[in-house]
């Protein structure tokens, strides 16, 4: 598409909804207002929620963190939780000032350049992709132990238990596709509910698991054998088992992506930030310490292992109508989580859309005339889920490992957000004046120190997350570093369409433009 195609407005845009004073704020960011301004509070925050989900997260990973480096590995939750609120405290900064459709990609843009912005933007949005893919697997370990019916293909062994995962993946992606299509409002209430559904259940396995404990805390403070003979010791396990943490506390940003669909969202989308991760952290964190100090037989290989789990303990623990009950609750995570992820994907795509960074980007920014929401971006990402889904059949151990980089990018996107925020406050030009000014929230004199401490934590945690141990990627080579090779790769991709077209096409188009830009 060349610049004069993209200044071209299509023939039958909707016309904008008469403009908010928070719609006055997006024009001011150089869009004006074409989706449907309906989020609250609770929607906000529920939206962070819900795509770190507390239930998937934990009960997906726990068996890596404890088979690895077991009881001790829970440190790394604490850990983890602090980097990251040192990076969600800058988002909050940001969403202050920005609470606008594909925040980590506009930011980047802002705080750095086109090309920051677009790397940004580019990682951001494959690694959403492969990430939607990766959490409707999860319905595998739990719809089938609900109701063997959902069992559709063979017995759950071997290569049937994979495409079996497949075919329920492949159907919660069409739901969640249709949702998104319907409108944002459907999809609010939607999540809303299901977060509510599942902080509630969270905090009762948290309970129930609390009553049944076996042992004291005293199994935190020691290696219990983990390590011995290793060149590292008990550390360099510790690093590989804090992938477990690292891989469930991150999304948060998705409340200020909604931005442009939040009322007060300068007010509101920062408090949902800290308000998100902080919810998770606590009722993440009582539900692992009570998991383990409740486990009737630490050393039972099950708890290590995939098949088992955490949800083999909380089975242990709660038998009957109760494990049942939290069994639904944890399917209803999955499937809200499912949702969140394809949201702020699709959010994504239409704010690059809408730049024109896209590839069809006038197709893919348009928004439609009833439900108000980008359609094409939907249905463009639940197709590509599926397809991401289709190689767990064939090459489980490639999945692996494009789940495993998919959070190694978001780790890096994030980074091309606090590293440039980090240049604009040295240089005096972060934070904005009106902040302070307005009431709006800010880090006042701790900006710095924050900001410095967040852009080691991403650098920090990005080359833990990306050294080659085949204890994470597998074997061969190409997978060992496989963080690497298919980094490289997605980004090589994407930055060829960029020199060759992009960097001459990008630009808001004339339908998306405000009046003041």
């Amino acid at each position: 598409m060349t610049s004069r195609e993209a200044n071209r407005a299509p023939e039958s845009f909707p016309e904008p909804p008469r403009r908010s004073g928070d719609d006055d704020d997006l024009a001011d960011f150089g869009y004006k207002p074409t989706l449907e301004r309906s989020i609250g509070k609770f929607a906000s925050f529920a939206a962070g929620v819900s795509y770190i989900s507390i239930l998937t997260g934990t009960f997906q990973l726990f068996y890596f963190g404890f088979g690895t480096a077991g009881p001790a590995y829970l440190w790394s939750w604490p850990m983890v939780f602090v980097g990251q609120l040192l990076v969600a405290l800058c988002f909050m900064e940001l969403s202050a000032k920005y609470p606008v459709a594909g925040s980590v990609y506009n930011w980047a843009k802002t705080l750095g350049s086109r090309i920051v912005g677009w790397s940004a933007g580019w990682l951001m949005l494959t690694a959403s992709i492969v990430t939607l893919a990766a959490v409707v697997l999860a319905l595998q370990i739990n719809l089938p132990k609900l109701w063997p019916g959902f069992q559709f293909i063979g017995d759950g062994t071997g290569s049937s238990y994979a495409a079996n995962a497949v075919l329920l993946g492949s159907v919660m992606i069409i739901a969640t596709t249709a949702i998104n299509a319907l409108g944002v409002r459907l999809m609010a209430m939607i999540n809303s509910a299901g977060v509510f559904i599942e902080l509630i259940a969270a905090v009762l396995i948290a309970v129930i698991l609390a009553f049944h404990i076996q042992r004291g805390p005293e199994v935190f403070f020691s290696t219990n054998g983990y390590g011995a003979g290793e060149s590292g010791g008990y550390l360099s396990l510790f690093l590989i088992a804090s992938l477990a943490s690292g891989y469930v506390m991150y999304g948060f940003d998705t409340a200020s992506s909604l931005g442009e669909e939040t009322m007060e969202p300068r007010r509101t989308a920062p408090k949902a930030i800290l308000r998100a991760l902080l919810a998770s952290f606590v009722i993440g964190g009582a539900i692992l310490v009570f998991a383990i100090l409740a486990a009737p037989d630490l050393q039972d290989p099950l708890i290590g292992s995939p098949t088992g789990s955490l949800q083999y303990i909380v089975e242990q623990v709660m038998s009957g109508p109760i494990g049942t009950a939290m069994l639904v609750c944890i399917v209803v995570a999955v499937i809200v989580c499912s949702l969140a992820v394809h949201t702020a994907a699709i959010r994504l795509t239409f704010a690059m859309a809408r730049d024109n960074a896209l590839p069809f980007g006038e197709k893919l920014a348009r928004v439609h005339p009833k439900t108000k929401t980008p359609v094409l971006p939907a249905v463009v990402i639940g197709l590509l889920a599926i397809l991401v889904l289709v190689i767990n059949v064939g090459q489980p151990q490639i999945f692996t490992v494009l789940t495993s980089i998919a959070v190694i990018m978001i780790y890096l996107a994030y980074l091309m957000v606090t590293a440039p925020m980090l240049r604009k406050r040295i240089a005096g030009q972060w934070p904005p004046p009106d902040l302070a000014a307005n009431g709006y929230f800010t880090l006042g004199r701790w900006g710095m120190l924050v900001n410095v401490l967040a852009v080691l934590w991403g650098i920090g945690m990005a080359v833990n997350l990306a050294w080659p141990r085949p204890e994470v990627y597998g074997t061969p080579w190409y997978n060992t570093w496989g963080a690497f090779l298919y980094i490289a790769v997605i980004w090589g991709a994407g930055i060829v369409w960029y020199l060759v077209k992009g960097r001459r096409a990008i630009g808001c188009l004339a339908s998306h433009a405000s009046d003041k830009a």
